[in-house]
């Protein structure tokens, strides 16, 4: 049998013939552990791995050593054999000890599924603010690890040690390019940080409001935005097919311009590293006047996921506790619920599925893949958008004709005549509406 290698299992890359493996820890769980498995071969196949076989063990205690017990690592390390397997993936957090001790005993290279996700995102990242926060990310995983070579940090991209990368080198001198590396990336994304502060601000002035679209990884927001924007966003059947964020303006009925947003999906155990290091691109989500969370209701798991992309949002304090605090003191937007995919759904269970929806007043169920029901979300986020809107007596400069405009696009303009210099309006404006027009007025 051929002794593992470090550096021969570190050439691992695309098509690797891998085998997925998970402890069922004693305990509640808010999916079943074929869900569970299902989805970590779907993080693998979406990097282009060959997951050749999945297994679950029940474990009653974790062991501090690997995680599972000595029998259940017997297990692995056969079946990693009978497969032929270059790649061990546990889908479940690993300390840095158990995953050495379970590449010693598989003698496989070994990845946790924090690992495997932040592999993913260094793939997928396509703009410089993307790469940076995915790497920052992979560093301050790693810091701890150091079972790989760092002279790839002077690569511009790529390669992020995990399914590519050379041999070990001597540790402190690691741990001193790490911190150099970690360092220089956070004054980068600083800066990024304050451009997009500035352009959010911006937006904030402008004459119309924003629509987030959140949820779960491959519950079809990116499909969702095509149908609504007709923009050509990589839209695929691959779990986090959209990482970097996109905007485009689009029309409602009654709101004359909105911008609509893309965002990364979430997954549950999200990497907290990733949360860390994403909290600029997701804090979008929290100036958004309106939350569209997009569901795959036809998942049999649909009601866990949503619970996962809530936990994601309390920790971005939009949803759940943390809510009063988002926003520096102004109220977290508001969320409705798209149930998307209906038409995976039996005639049985799309029935359900409308009766359902047709009781709460902040769902709509569609299928952004035909587009059935997305008239109905365009008219309810409009709704929602507009909700709440009241009479107000404004005064606008006579010669302010892009002020007058704006009210008629953005509110109802009952009555209107003239005060000397200024236009005595009345106009019925959302709250929302209102205080973007004082803003854009400078008031």
């Amino acid at each position: 049998m051929a002794v593992f290698n470090r550096d021969s299992a570190d050439e691992v890359s695309r098509g690797a013939r891998a085998i997925v493996v998970r402890a069922d820890v004693h305990g509640p769980e808010r999916r079943d552990s074929d869900a569970r498995l299902e989805e970590a071969r779907g993080l693998a196949l979406a990097i282009g791995i060959d997951v050749r076989a999945a297994q679950a063990f029940r474990v009653r205690d974790r062991k501090p050593a690997t995680l599972f017990g000595s029998g259940q690592v017997d297990q692995i390390a056969t079946l990693a054999r009978m497969e032929e397997a270059e790649l061990v993936i546990v889908d479940n957090a690993l300390s840095p000890v158990q995953q050495s001790n379970l590449e010693k005993a598989t003698e496989t290279k070994v990845i946790d599924r924090t690992g495997l996700i932040l592999e993913i995102f260094g793939e997928r990242a396509a703009t410089n603010e993307g790469r940076l926060q995915v790497e920052l990310a992979h560093l301050d995983y790693q810091a701890g690890r150091l079972v790989r070579s760092w002279t790839h940090l002077e690569r511009q991209r790529g390669g992020f040690g995990f399914l590519g990368g050379p041999g070990e080198t001597q540790i402190e001198a690691d741990r001193r390019m790490i911190r150099d590396r970690m360092a220089k990336i956070r004054r980068e994304l600083d800066q990024v940080t304050k451009t997009r502060g500035l352009h959010r601000a911006r937006r904030q002035r402008a004459p119309w409001p924003v629509i987030a679209l959140v949820g779960y990884t491959n519950a079809g927001k990116s499909t969702l935005f095509n149908r609504m924007t007709g923009a050509d966003v990589m839209a695929e059947d691959l779990l986090f097919a959209t990482l970097d964020p996109t905007m485009r303006q689009i029309a409602l009925p009654g709101l004359d311009k909105a911008i609509l947003s893309d965002t990364v999906g979430f997954v549950s155990d999200l990497p907290t590293q990733l949360i860390a290091a994403f909290r600029a691109t997701l804090e979008e989500v929290l100036s958004a006047d309106l939350i569209v969370h997009v569901r795959d209701i036809a998942h049999p798991d649909s009601d866990a996921q949503r619970d996962d992309v809530i936990d994601v949002l309390s920790e971005l304090g939009v949803a759940g506790e943390g809510a009063l605090e988002a926003g520096e003191g102004n109220d977290p937007p508001p969320i409705i619920e798209a149930w998307n995919k209906l038409d995976l759904l039996d005639g049985e269970a799309a029935a359900l599925a409308r009766e359902t929806a047709a009781r709460r007043d902040d769902v709509v169920i569609l299928s952004a893949l035909t587009g059935e029901g997305v008239d109905d979300l365009q008219r309810t986020i409009s709704a929602r958008l507009t909700s709440g809107a009241q009479v107000h007596q404004l005064r606008v400069p006579v010669a302010d004709g892009a002020a007058m405009a704006w009210l008629h696009e953005h509110g109802e303009v009952i009555a209107s005549r003239a005060d000397g210099e200024d236009m005595l309006v009345e106009a019925r404006l959302s709250d929302s509406a209102l205080a973007r027009f004082l803003k854009r007025r400078g008031s």
